[in-house]
């Protein structure tokens, strides 16, 4: 897990966090200015910054040694970005590279708003455990399956190319949402066992469970 000139990169992004309430900004001709960053604020930011490098350092060898444990030429070099739009919700989500590296992303406003190392501790383990459990391919050949019945079903009745393809496509979405909560609670279950052997409380995170979700497709990050 990679924190590249991770501090030195999100301090002024997350400040324009804290100081906007991570709300959705309104769009305007010209933006008025952010007010003048207080002391307070500026500390504030430091120590998430700084909590947040502190919890992926001590994360990174058990959420590697889990995947090792209990994958087969899974790629286990895990990577931490960060997004660092100010208008996004507190979310954070797990995605692959085009190279089938794994990645942990999380939103400034995840940043800002966690309480404790326990919460944020629990987020990468979740996210991790996505990938340890292979659900980015689950959810692809869930959607597959669910294409091709939908498809096949409106087409057994004569419906036209057209209804074809948007009965694939509605079917894809059926299908990569059926087993969801499923793969929510199995990444919750394995997210336990990671945060606790790192150390942290996995009882603290009960909060951002509903929040945590997982791309299910490649991109490059």
């Amino acid at each position: 897990m990679t924190l590249p000139r991770l501090a030195a990169r999100l301090i002024p992004v997350l400040l324009m966090a804290v100081l906007a309430g991570c709300a959705l900004p309104v769009p305007t001709p010209e933006p008025a200015p952010l007010p003048p960053i207080s002391p307070e604020v500026q500390a504030k930011a430091e120590r998430a910054v700084d909590q947040l490098v502190s919890v992926a350092r001590r994360m990174e060898p058990v959420i590697e040694a889990e995947c090792r444990a209990r994958s087969r030429g899974r790629n286990c070099n895990y990577r931490l970005v960060v997004d660092d739009r100010v208008d996004l919700p507190p979310n954070a989500f797990q995605t692959e590279d085009l190279r089938g590296r794994p990645v942990i992303g999380v939103t400034l406003a995840m940043i800002a708003e966690v309480h404790s190392a326990d919460e944020l501790a629990f987020v990468l383990g979740h996210e991790a455990a996505h990938h340890i459990a292979g659900h980015i391919s689950s959810r692809e050949r869930d959607a597959q399956e669910g294409a091709q019945i939908l498809a096949k079903m409106v087409r057994a009745q004569g419906a036209d190319p057209r209804t074809v393809a948007e009965a694939r496509k509605a079917g894809a979405e059926m299908g990569s949402r059926l087993f969801a909560k499923n793969y929510e609670l199995e990444a919750d279950r394995l997210g336990t066992i990671i945060t606790w052997d790192a150390g942290y409380d996995p009882l603290k995170r009960l909060r951002f469970s509903a929040v945590a979700d997982f791309s299910s497709s490649s991109q490059i990050l």
